[in-house]
């Protein structure tokens, strides 16, 4: 059975994050993703943050598996015209130029429509249409405009940016569901469309919930799940939140033995409300069970920070692992801290292909992720990064280009 993918060919502009993301997701579906790069240069992120000297980087292996990379100069004019065949043969462009860019190469979304009226256009930028269109945006900054940094932290300090790549890959995977769905469209319209995904929008849609907090915010003036309730104060934003849970089942986390040596030896824990006798009888408080000051959520939410103070008193005597598997026993939601290492060493992580080892020619073996999403017809097999201009002449021969012709386009220096 093929992959579920197959037969599309992606035109791949990218660079960097968010962009390579999710052209990597639609090549692991198996399409066919060919990644256009400058000679002699490249995307830049094959030489950022370097670890093993004249090999590609970490930073852009993991990006990058399962792709084809030709080199084109796209200011000569005979690489324009390579540019103008690879359009016309593929179905999906994929950029994350600056904004304007693209326009700025001559291929306008009308250019793009006279080569190919079929092609499916697909771009991040950091700002969708409004004051700010034309601004440069990177992860962090996408964090801070999304609303993600004013909420994450802790009430008494500055505002936090989460190590998870929201702003980068999260706008990668929203535009890959952008792609798949014009896609689908075009197969009963026969056109192509421009398929935008602005980072601020991305990072906002995962933020759903603390915009959902604000309109409570502004209507109640007060929120009793979050640890500012009873006894803090609420101004007229959503305030930083610490460890709570962001929905309706309280929760924080915990130290567990070793914590003094162990930054990582930690464990979130939930109070969720149809298990609170089975926690009541684990950690030793039984009585709380039916106490009128404990016995019910409304009564538990002012007394909070009192009561996982009484958990952690018991989880302090677990390892976190241990402490899972106490809990699990009689389903109390919980989850260890987790480092990377310990996630790098997970073998129930490579058996699922969540996490893989690929070979690389040059800089030998690495771990990376692999497809977060399983289909069951469609197994993901994760292959490494192209060497810069690795496919060019693979490629050219693809478009009807001979071998003469190839190589008097590299001595023209427009491949």
């Amino acid at each position: 059975m093929g992959k579920a993918l197959d037969g599309v060919r992606i035109l791949d502009f990218t660079h960097v994050q968010s962009g390579p993301t999710c052209t990597q997701l639609l090549a692991w579906f198996g399409a066919d993703v060919i990644k256009v790069e400058r000679a002699g240069a490249g995307d830049i992120t094959r030489e950022q943050l370097r670890d093993v000297p004249g090999a590609d980087s970490l930073y852009f292996t993991m990006l990058n598996h399962n792709k084809r990379s030709v080199t084109i100069d796209t200011k000569n004019p005979e690489g324009k015209l390579v540019l103008e065949a690879l359009i016309q043969k593929c179905d999906v462009l994929v950029e994350n130029f600056a904004p304007g860019a693209l326009d700025r190469m001559g291929f306008t979304w009308e250019r793009i429509q006279e080569l190919n009226p079929r092609m499916i256009v697909a771009s991040v930028k950091g700002f969708g249409p409004g004051p700010y269109e034309d601004c440069k945006v990177y992860e962090n900054v996408a964090q801070c405009v999304g609303g993600a940094a004013s909420t994450t932290g802790f009430d008494d300090g500055p505002p936090v940016v989460t190590g998870a790549q929201i702003g980068d890959s999260g706008t990668g995977l929203h535009l890959a569901l952008g792609i798949v769905t014009a896609l689908y469209q075009r197969t009963m319209t026969g056109r192509g469309q421009k398929v935008l995904a602005a980072m601020q929008d991305g990072v906002l849609n995962l933020c759903r919930v603390k915009l959902r907090d604000q309109q409570r915010l502004e209507r109640t003036g007060v929120m009793k799940e979050y640890p500012q309730y009873p006894n803090g104060t609420f101004g007229e934003a959503v305030p930083r939140a610490g460890n709570a849970s962001g929905g309706g089942q309280p929760g924080w986390i915990l130290k567990c033995k070793g914590w003094e040596h162990d930054p990582n030896a930690y464990i979130y824990f939930i109070t969720q409300a149809p298990v609170w006798v089975k926690i009541c009888n684990v950690i030793g408080r039984e009585e709380w069970a039916t106490h009128p000051d404990y016995a019910t959520p409304d009564a538990r939410l002012p007394r909070l920070k009192e009561i996982f103070a009484e958990v952690e008193r018991w989880t302090m005597t677990k390892t976190k692992f241990e402490a899972m598997e106490v809990l699990n026993e009689h389903d109390i939601p919980c989850g260890p801290i987790l480092s990377m290492k310990e996630i790098a060493e997970d073998e129930s992580l490579r058996k699922t292909g969540t996490v893989v080892e690929v070979d690389h020619p040059v800089r030998g073996k690495y771990l990376t992720v692999g497809n977060p999403i399983k289909l069951s017809d469609s197994p993901t097999d994760v292959k490494r990064s192209p060497l810069l201009g690795e496919h060019t002449d693979e490629v050219m021969a693809e478009l009807g280009y001979s071998r003469e012709q190839i190589d008097a386009l590299r001595t023209a220096g427009a491949i």
